[in-house]
């Protein structure tokens, strides 16, 4: 079956939700959505942006299959290329369109939609996206305390270009759908809402090895995906951060998609994509040889979310490969809406369990921080443990009983936006920083740094080494 392709033109100079309700219902009306952006050629109208910012503005939009530069008349486009659709705005309706007699030539239709909205610009609902560096503060106690120099934190930041990591876990991609709330359902109470936009970023274990990356490192990113559109997705991003990517398909699970539908700054809903079953033996061996191929590895970092990546047999077989070759480890295991294990990790040099995960690894839901971080460090020879305790900050919990055994940063951004990316950055950066020299409690400070960036935006976006030098000012 041919199929149906819809046509859309205009200047979009600056785009707003109004063109996003004329491009989403353009791509509801047809299966292939072509956009042609005005050239700068055939309008000089001096007010208008530079063309390859609105082409581009286009290109973002997730509604549109081609987008191009429209430097020939309109109508010669249309009778040349014959789409079966042009969709215009509700306000050419009652306005001369010479298109249509074009259309009904050879049978193709002229359709009309509203782009009305009660936003001014699309920057209002993005908003949310952009970081903001002026809730950022520093613990000049903890500083004080452990006597942290801020030129030789710098250090350590410049030379994470020496590591070679390797982060290995499940790949989650998180997309955040961005809605325009409509009102009330009349017929029960449930708040009825239109998607608008929607933004998807790379989560789970693949913002981890992001994060080692834009922060310096030399990264190989082991994985299991789905074979579908979200694996495309992942292989395209990690290539564009040149990350040694090795991701296995499994085609009986999807890759696993965690959307957000949000309205006005605030989440409303969430929907989880996934299967939760243990990949089957022969994904497990081609994991296994694949990690044995790698050599002069510094650091592994196991990312786990139990969604089946990380097998007992793998976390066994790569500890001891990283035990033979004196290669650091560190762990994270989630357990949020699914039940994780930290404990399950053995020798780790790092963990960085939640509260509610280290009292559901050790099922003790009495005992005291520091109680609950000896028994874990008994129970998994975990030589630090870091509690991650949201908004309180992070408890740091040191076994060697030479130094001071627990300390505590609080949080350093107390108006956080998004915090589901806090435990992955926090991990990454103090990870690297101990192996690279910074003692445990300089490794953590960089490490709650990066944590207080990552809050400060919505969605995983890779922290960037130059974005916690400019921090580093005390």
């Amino acid at each position: 079956m041919k199929s149906k392709k819809a046509f859309v033109y205009g200047n979009f100079n600056i785009l707003h939700p109004g063109h996003l309700r004329l491009l989403k219902f353009a791509k509801e009306s047809c299966d292939y959505l072509i956009v042609g952006v005005n050239s700068d050629k055939n309008d000089k109208n001096t007010k208008l942006l530079n063309e390859q910012i609105r082409l581009e503005s286009i290109n973002a939009t997730s509604y549109v299959n081609k987008s191009f530069l429209l430097e020939e008349d309109v109508l010669e486009y249309i009778k040349r290329e014959k789409p079966d659709i042009v969709v215009k705005g509700k306000e050419h309706e009652k306005t001369s369109n010479p298109e249509e007699d074009i259309l009904k030539s050879y049978g193709g239709k002229l359709l009309f939609s509203s782009g009305e909205i009660g936003f001014s610009s699309l920057d209002l609902l993005q908003k949310d996206f952009e970081i903001n560096h002026s809730y950022i503060t520093h613990a000049n106690t903890y500083i004080n305390r452990h006597q942290l120099n801020s030129n030789k934190l710098k250090k350590y930041l410049n030379d994470f270009s020496k590591l070679n990591v390797l982060v290995i876990g499940d790949t989650i991609i998180d997309e955040y759908v961005t809605c325009d709330p409509i009102g009330m359902s009349q017929e029960d109470p449930t708040i009825v809402v239109s998607p608008l936009s929607n933004t998807k970023f790379i989560g789970g274990a693949a913002i981890v090895a992001s994060h080692a990356k834009t922060l310096g490192a030399n990264v190989s990113y082991i994985s299991v995906t789905g074979d579908d559109e979200n694996f495309k997705f992942t292989k395209k991003y990690l290539k564009k951060l040149n990350i040694n990517s090795k991701l296995l398909r499994d085609n009986t699970r999807p890759t696993t998609l965690k959307q957000r539908f949000r309205a006005h700054n605030k989440t409303l809903l969430r929907v989880n994509h996934l299967k939760q079953h243990y990949i089957n033996k022969e994904l497990e061996n081609n994991i296994i040889n694949k990690i044995s191929e790698l050599s002069n590895l510094d650091l592994i970092i196991f990312s786990d979310f139990s969604y089946g990546v990380l097998t007992n047999k793998i976390i066994k077989k790569v500890s001891n490969f990283a035990k033979k070759n004196n290669i650091s480890m560190v762990a994270d295991s989630q357990s949020s809406s699914q039940v994780g294990d930290i404990s399950k990790f053995k020798n780790m040099n790092i963990v960085t369990p939640t509260e509610r995960e280290i009292r559901l690894s050790l099922n003790d839901f009495e005992s005291g921080l520091v109680i609950l971080s000896e028994k874990l460090h008994k129970k998994s020879k975990a030589k630090y443990v870091f509690t991650t305790l949201g908004s309180e900050g992070v408890m740091i919990f040191n076994s060697n009983k030479n130094e001071l055994l627990t300390d505590n940063i609080p949080a350093l951004n107390n108006n956080a936006k998004d915090v589901s990316g806090a435990g992955d950055s926090l991990l990454t950066c103090a990870a690297m920083a101990n192996v690279i020299g910074a003692d445990i409690w300089e490794s953590t400070y960089l490490g709650s740094l990066a944590a207080a960036i990552q809050v400060s935006r919505i969605g995983n976006i890779p922290i960037k080494k130059e974005e916690l030098l400019k921090e580093l000012n005390f």
